[in-house]
Order: structure tokens, then sequence, then C-alpha cells
């Protein structure tokens, strides 16, 4: 926790519990305060000065035995684990966790009739955008809302994926094929140092990131006004060389996703070598899992404009 969420090291609080420090009182000068006795006497049932009770130390420290010693000598170092530091393997385990509330919520509506399965997935789009926000912004990580939102993402993304596969069968596992792929030649790019987290490679991401978001609006609303054109709007209805504009803006998403990825697994890298707290790990979790749904959602309309175009 920074010191500024530690009321302790607010000045004006510290400054007040000190002066709510009552003074100890003092002796008159020359005189042994009350209850202690004169100098050169013991408290009854105490060791004269410079004397220590048998089986202590100088000072009153208990004595240590040369096996004692040994035995400390030998025992291996704190590592992260015992020290409370973040680990790969904390992150590892909760991003496991998380993608496993995704399953679980895709599972569910895979399970239900079609009609409950579009409701909960649009339960899914709404509930995951809000805690999605709700996470961002939260200084500390909570275990349990970033479960939830995998959770809620995970019902978006299993009745998406039924209602497209029901026009495209096999769309599905095809898109989670792919994304294991994307996130694993990323994880080896990143690994092998051919792909870093540079502030170039960041300037980048943001300016892309923006002209797609601004993309996503125009075509949002091109879809409201003038449902026409199509189920994917100006991604299916327009042509770049014969190829849908919605594949290439998805193949550029599915980039920027990748990207994502990198800053995500260098940020990892960076809480473990500065030993930041193991809590660290469920916000490294969340930022993976939302990656990772983005990447496969992006794959998924991809694989389903360039079916509708066959």
């Amino acid at each position: 926790m920074a010191f500024g969420g530690n009321p302790v090291f607010r000045g004006k609080t510290f400054k007040s519990a000190v002066a709510t420090v009552p003074p100890v009182p003092q002796a008159p000068y020359g005189t042994a305060p009350y209850g202690t006795p004169p100098y050169g006497t013991a408290p009854h049932g105490t060791a004269p000065h410079g004397t220590a009770p048998h089986g202590t130390g100088p000072y009153g420290h208990q004595a240590v035995t040369p096996e004692q010693l040994d035995e400390l000598y030998r025992s291996p170092a704190a590592g992260p684990a015992q020290t409370g530091r973040v680990t790969y393997d904390d992150v590892i385990v909760k991003t496991l966790a998380c993608l496993g509330a995704v399953i679980v919520g895709a599972a569910v509506t895979l399970a239900v009739p079609v009609p409950a399965a579009v409701v909960l997935m649009m339960v899914g789009a709404l509930g995951g955008f809000v805690l999605a926000l709700v996470n961002t912004f939260k200084r500390e990580p909570v275990p349990a809302l970033i479960l939830a939102y995998a959770a809620l993402e995970g019902l978006f993304l299993g009745g998406l994926t039924r209602l497209l596969d029901a026009f495209s069968p096999g769309i599905g596992l095809q898109a989670v094929l792919g994304t294991f792929a994307v996130a694993g030649v990323t994880l080896l790019l990143y690994k092998s140092g051919r792909v870093r987290a540079t502030p170039g490679l960041m300037k980048f991401f943001l300016v892309a990131v923006l002209g797609y978001l601004a993309f996503s609006v125009v075509n949002l609303f091109v879809m409201i006004f003038n449902p026409g054109l199509g189920a994917w709007g100006l991604r299916s209805s327009v042509h770049v060389f014969g190829i849908p504009l919605g594949v290439i803006v998805g193949l550029v998403a599915v980039v920027l996703a990748a990207i994502s990825l990198v800053f995500d697994f260098d940020s990892v890298e960076k809480a473990v070598r500065a030993g930041a707290p193991r809590r660290v790990a469920w916000t490294a979790a969340f930022g993976l899992t939302v990656t990772l749904v983005w990447l496969y959602t992006e794959i998924l309309r991809i694989l389903a404009i360039f079916n509708s175009n066959d």
C-alpha cells in the first residue's frame, strides 16, 4: 500500500495521533521513580546487574546452541512465496482461475435454450463491461469482482458463439484454437526477445487503438440507422480489393490484441523483478483475461464475416 493510503503517514492525522499520547511522568532529580529500587540493588527474583538467568545470553537474550546456529546456516533462504512477493506461478494460477470462470459462464449459455442464452449473453455483455470499469479503477484488486467479471464475459462469449455457430458450424472451436495460437506465438516472441514493450510500440498501440475505437463507434451508428447493410454494418458491406473491410479491420485488431499481450507480459515480468506484493497477481490475471477475451472476440468476428461472404 502506498504511504498515502495509510492514515499514519498523513501529515495532519499523524500529528494529531502523536499529540494524544500522554506525557511520561518524570521523577525529581536525584530520586528514583515510584516502585523502582535504589541504585545497585535488584528487584526480588531478578539477577544482579551484569549477570543473566540460567540459559540466557547477555542482556536477557535466549542463548543459541551451536547446533541451532548450524541448522540456521544450512537452511535455504526465504523465497518470494515465503516473503509474500508475487511469482510467475501466482500469475499463472490466478489467470487459469479467471479462464476457468470464463469457461463455466460459457458452458451455462451453451446448456440453456436459445432464448435464455440470448438473455444471458446481454446480461454478460453489460455486466462484464461494468465490472471491467470497476476493476480497472479500483486501487486494490478484489478477487471476487475479477472472477465475477470473467464469469460474465463467459456468458457473453458463450451466447455469441452459440448464435454464430448456428450459421457456421465449428466456428467456436476455430476461434479458440486461433486465440491460443496467437497468444502462444506472442509469448514465444516475447520470451525470445524479438518483441519488447518499447515506448515507440506503446505510442503506436495507443494511436491504433483510438483509430479502431473511432471506427467501431461509427460502424455502430451505421448499423443502428441503416440496418439494411447487414449484421456487421460496414465490416461486411464494404470491400477492399475484394476483401471484406471487417476482415481487414479484424486482422488489425488481432495485431493490437497481441501487442496488448506483450505489455501484459512486460508488466508481469517487472512486477516479479520488483518484488511486488502477491495481490498484484490478481491484477495481472485480470489484464490477461481482458486481452484474451478481446482477442477471441475479434477472431470469432473475422471468421463469421469471412464465412458469410463465401
